[in-house]
């Protein structure tokens, strides 16, 4: 079964995983574009290493361009939907903490605004 991926929106109606795409190198951003496409086509059931818990429903796509890592912190939502919250190209093994409170606080913010 084929699965919707959406952008989370802020309440500006901006989307940063769009923006943070876009301001990739086309290399970059052609890996993820296509491991957002394995995640469509095999949903809940996309392994690792594409895909790893990070906390919560809180889960991560994951890629490398070199010693690069490209990460998008993403959910799925009530109507079978991945919610793409927070993008972050790293160099180091672990996530920040601070990347994770951002994607978090976006989650809150996109199931408030669902249930309202």
């Amino acid at each position: 079964m084929v699965w919707s991926v959406d952008f989370y929106e802020d309440a500006e109606g901006s989307a940063p995983v769009e923006e943070f795409l876009d301001g990739l190198s086309e290399a970059q951003r052609n890996k993820l574009v296509a491991l957002i496409e394995k995640l469509r086509e095999h949903g809940v059931s996309l392994p690792f290493p594409y895909s790893s818990q990070v906390r919560g429903k809180l889960r991560e796509l994951r890629t490398r361009l070199g010693k690069t890592r490209l990460r998008i912190l993403y959910f799925a939502d009530l109507s079978r939907t991945f919610i793409l919250l927070h993008g972050v190209v790293k160099n180091t093994e672990k996530l920040e903490e601070s990347d994770i409170q951002i994607a978090e606080k976006r989650l809150a913010d996109h199931n408030q605004r669902l249930n309202t």
